[in-house]
C-alpha cells in the first residue's frame, strides 16, 4: 500500500514538474488535492491512523528496545569470542608476473564454396 501511494505521489510530482501548463495547472492540482484531503472520509481515516499510532507506539518502542539489546549482547559475545581465537598471520602475495596462457594458432578456415 505504501509503495502504491509513493508511486502515485511520484507520478503527480513528475507531472507537475514536467507539464507545460505551468502555474495554472499546478494551482488546479493543488486545489483538487486539498479538496480530497479535507474530505470527511479521508480525515476519518487520518484520525483512525493517528489514534492507532498513539495507542501502539509504546509497545513498538519497547519491542524494538528489547531486540536491540539482544542483538547488542550477541555482537558483544561474538566479538569477545573472536578476540580469544589466535589469528593467522597475513598471507603475502608474491610479486611474480601472472602467467600468460599459450595458445596454438588455429588453421585458416576452409572455403565453403567448393
Amino acid at each position: 500500500m505504501r509503495g502504491k501511494i509513493l508511486f502515485v505521489l511520484g507520478l503527480g510530482v513528475g507531472y507537475v514538474f514536467g507539464t507545460r501548463a505551468g502555474r495554472a495547472r499546478y494551482n488546479q492540482m493543488k486545489t483538487a488535492a486539498l479538496k480530497v484531503w479535507n474530505d470527511p472520509r479521508v480525515q476519518e481515516q487520518v484520525s483512525a491512523a493517528t489514534e492507532f499510532v498513539k495507542e501502539n507506539a509504546p509497545e513498538v518502542a519497547s519491542a524494538v528496545s528489547e531486540n536491540v539489546k539482544k542483538i547488542s549482547e550477541r555482537v558483544d559475545a561474538l566479538r569477545s569470542a573472536s578476540s580469544t581465537k589466535p589469528t593467522a598471520p597475513p598471507v603475502k602475495k608474491s610479486a611474480a608476473k601472472p602467467r600468460t596462457r599459450k595458445t596454438t594458432p588455429k588453421p585458416p578456415a576452409a572455403d565453403a564454396k567448393n
